[in-house]
Order: structure tokens, then sequence, then C-alpha cells
């Protein structure tokens, strides 16, 4: 029986991994047990000494010797280990095929208890699916599946070609396109990758979400073309912008707006810094014949939202769907200030009993932080907050419990007094 490298973490180190966590950071492992490929013996070596190789499957192990899972070895990352699983290494790798192509169709499956086969959905979560570093949106359009995967680590890097046959076998796409162009592949050691990967097809296609037409980039749009997370979130908007004056901010697709019109919203104006997004939005608000309510506006959120206190406009709802602020713990007050300045700025400009939609995407701006934030920023507007919806994203979004990465989105629903 073949022998795996085996990494012996830190004295106390094994904890979170006990609860469900799946890294190893560099930091936490106190040795490496590498096996001599002719059985001629073991040799134990500091992580920086040892002979594995980065790409090795390795067995993870307790600083007192209990087994804690499996997992794909990279030095390059500070995320020395990311778990692939809590069998032994010797059961992964006897039917490497057949192990991944389960957890594609466990994916799969759970999300069959929320959603439709018809439905535009998240189909992998990457950690929370088990399936380190992949992300796979599938994306219904008339004429047929269309599947868009990033692969974000060495982890699932190694296994690309059973991942991919494993999305074949279970979700018969019509085509497969990649958007493996994140920095973090850079991190992990891997060049970024984009184009189609399994036959091909349009690179702007149109799905149906909430009985909305919606044209998404998957070459050329963020992430993997659109934000899925956010779905149900968008139709919750609607309860209250029926015969309201909306202004949908940091707008991407126009989604939110687009909601806020199908609910029956008097006038809706949806802004985006990016030209080629306010194009997007302008298409989609023709596709969906919204032209006479909505309309799109290429500025600075920021700078508008000046301009319109300035001015003495006044909304009735405001839908605030930043980026991410901040994509580090040490960026955080940085972007505490800059939630805060559109938060505070479009309180100030709703009219009395307004409802303000906002939302954070950062794992790293926690939910005690994002309330924090809006509870001073309510103080400086010289308004109060009534908090009406606590929302995350939807469940093609699972949780792992102990892997607070996972639960990163912040949606509140907020009526202004």
């Amino acid at each position: 029986m073949k022998e795996f490298p085996h990494i012996i973490l830190k004295a106390k180190e094994d904890r979170e991994l006990a609860q469900g966590f799946p890294w190893v950071y560099d930091n936490e492992i106190y040795s490496v047990k590498a096996f001599a490929a002719d059985g001629s013996g073991v040799k134990t070596t500091p992580l920086a000494e040892s002979p594995a190789e980065d790409g090795a499957v390795v067995e993870v192990y307790s600083h007192k010797g209990a087994f804690l899972g499996s997992g794909v070895l990279n030095r390059k990352s500070k995320i020395a280990v990311r778990l692939i699983g809590r069998d032994h290494a010797d059961q992964i790798m006897a039917d490497p095929k057949g192990y991944w192509a389960k957890a594609v169709r466990n994916a799969v499956n759970v999300r069959r208890l929320s959603f439709a086969d018809g439905e535009s959905i998240r189909l992998v979560f990457g950690e929370a699916d088990c399936i380190p570093g992949l992300i796979v949106e599938r994306y219904v359009t008339a004429d047929g599946v269309y599947l868009v995967v990033q692969f974000l680590a060495l982890a699932c890097e190694l296994f690309r070609k059973e991942l991919v046959d494993a999305l074949i076998e279970t979700c018969r796409p019509k085509a497969i396109y990649e958007r493996s162009d994140a920095a973090i592949r850079a991190k992990e050691g891997l060049e970024e990758k984009c184009g189609w990967i399994y036959k091909s097809g349009r690179d702007v296609i149109t799905i149906e979400e909430n009985s909305l037409r919606l044209r998404v980039d998957i070459a050329r749009g963020q992430k993997t073309g659109y934000f899925l997370d956010q779905k149900l979130n968008r139709m919750a908007i609607r309860n209250f912008c029926h015969g309201k004056k909306v202004l949908d901010a940091f707008s991407h697709t126009g989604a939110f707006g687009l909601n806020a019109f199908k609910a029956g919203a008097k006038s809706v104006v949806s802004v985006d810094i990016s030209e080629e997004a306010v194009e997007l939005i302008n298409g989609n608000i023709r596709e969906n014949g919204a032209g006479a309510v909505m309309s799109a506006k290429c500025a600075d959120v920021f700078d508008l939202l000046k301009q319109y206190e300035a001015a003495g406009e006044k909304f009735d709802v405001i839908i605030l769907d930043p980026p991410a602020f901040t994509k580090s713990a040490k960026q955080i007050q940085k972007a505490y200030g800059g939630y805060k300045e559109i938060n505070l700025r479009a309180m100030r400009i709703l009219n009395e009993g307004g409802i303000l939609i906002t939302c954070s995407c950062s794992y790293y701006f926690d939910p005690n932080t994002f309330y924090s934030m809006l509870t001073h920023a309510a103080m400086d507007s010289h308004r109060r907050l009534q908090v009406l919806e606590k929302r995350g994203a939807a469940p093609d979004h699972p949780i792992l419990l102990g892997y607070p990465k996972s639960e990163y989105l912040k949606c509140a629903i907020c009526r202004v007094l």
C-alpha cells in the first residue's frame, strides 16, 4: 500500500480542523513525514525542507497523532494544505474519478432540495461543498445549459480532468466556459486561464430569474458574469417597491432595479461606474420592456450620492450592493469608512420611512462590524434605523459550519426614520 506524506500539526492547531475548517496554514505545521518511494525509509523534516512536492496528496495529523483528513500540499500558498476529504488518502486516490464524481453529484443533488433543474444557480461552492477552490455556476438559457467554472486552487486544479468529466456526466451542459482569471491563482502558483473547455457557445447569454430576462456576459462580466447569490434577496425587495422612486446603486447588471420595476416601481435609476455595465443594464432594460420606468446612469456612486444630497433629491427606496471594499483583514478600517459613507448619504436622501436595502459581500466585514457600521451611519446622519430583515446568500451558497468564510453575504432591509 502506498504511503502518503504526513503533515504533523503543532500542538493545539487541530481544533479548528476538528470543527470543520478545511485549511491548514503553513505556520500551523510542525513537521512533514515523507516516505521514500523505494521503501528505504522515512524522513521527517520541517515543511520548507521536506521532499514532498507541491501538488502531493497528503494526510494531516494532530500533534498527538490523530488523523484529521487528506489534502493537497502547496507551499507556494499560505494555505499549505486544503483538505479534500476526511478519508485516508489511499481511499481517495484508489479511484479519484469516482470520488470526485460522487462529490459533484452530492453538490448538484443538494441544490435540488431548494431549486428546480431549470433555474440558474451556483452548483458548486468550493470548500462549502467539500471541493476546495472550485466554483461552478449553472446558467439555463433557451438553447441549453451553460456551466461557468473557476479553478481557484491547486487542490482542484490537480483534479481538473476528473471534475470536468463529472460535471459533463452529471449536468449534460451545452458548453463549459472557464473563468479562472482571479488574482488568487497567482497566490497558488497558478497562471490565469479563460476560455471554452468543453464545446463552445455565445459569450453573452440570456437567463431568466424571478420572471425577468437578464443578459449575462460570461466571458467579460465580473467573476463568473453574474451574482447568483442575491437571487432571493432581489425578489424580497419587491415587497417595498410598488409605486416608489428607487435608486439602484452599484447595479452591475441592473437586476435589483429590474426587480423593483417588476414590482411596479414609479421610477428606477440604476447606477454603475463601469460603462460596460451600463451598456449591459440598458440591454436588460430593453429586454424586459422597462424603458418607460427605468434608466441607467454611468457615475461614481460616492460622488452621485453627494450630488443628490446637495440638490435635495429624494428617493423612497435605495439599494446599495457594492463590490467588496476589503479582501483582507488589514483593510477593514478603510472599508468601514467606505461602507459608512455610502450608507450615511443614502439615509440622508431617503424620504421619511424610506427603505434602505444595503449589502456587503466581504467576509472580512463580518455581521457585527456591518451592523455596527449601520448603527453609526444612522447616528451621524441623524436618522433612526429599523432592520426589517437580515438576509444572506441563497441556499445554493451553503454555509459549512466551522468555515466562516462560507457565510460572507450580508443583506439588510431597513426602514429609515
